[in-house]
């Protein structure tokens, strides 16, 4: 192993400690807007593999993406959360299945459209933080469920 991928090793080491800590003391609108993040950056980081022909890479990115929109669409709490889960319900589960078909066709396209519709979420989502308490808040909004939601 050579000086740079050992210091990409202890870099990603000390970056799951740092994800590990904002989880563990994050409050539920703080992991869902890690959530979102994270889904972002799977789709940027599946956009650039696609550019560069790495099509493993590729499918694994936009994999984890799905993954972590399908985390968000489970922590819906659909009986109380009225018409904003049933249409975040309905939304997830396009973004879904707009990302398998941009890995199946090597569409950027989808990429793009998924991350604008995730981008609109996170800015709406973000815009609540005062009112839900930031970081601090303990209470889950209505429209989600108490069920924790992992990060792969």
């Amino acid at each position: 192993m050579n000086l740079q991928q050992n210091s990409r090793k202890k870099g990603a080491r000390y970056a799951q400690v740092g994800l590990r800590t904002s989880l563990e003391s994050a409050s539920p609108h703080r992991l869902i807007l890690l959530l979102l993040d994270g889904a972002l950056e799977k789709l940027r980081t599946a956009r650039l593999a696609m550019r560069q022909g790495n099509i493993a890479d590729k499918g694994a990115q936009i994999s984890w993406a799905i993954s972590i929109i399908d985390g968000l669409r489970a922590s819906l709490n659909l009986d109380e959360g009225g018409d904003v889960a049933s249409n975040l319900d309905r939304l997830y589960e396009y973004m879904g299945r707009t990302l398998a078909e941009s890995n199946i066709n090597n569409d950027s396209g989808k990429i793009d459209e998924v991350e604008r519709l995730l981008g609109e979420i996170r800015v709406g989502w973000k815009g609540i933080e005062s009112a839900v308490g930031g970081s601090q808040a303990t209470e889950v909004p209505h429209h989600l469920s108490s069920r924790q939601v992992a990060i792969s």
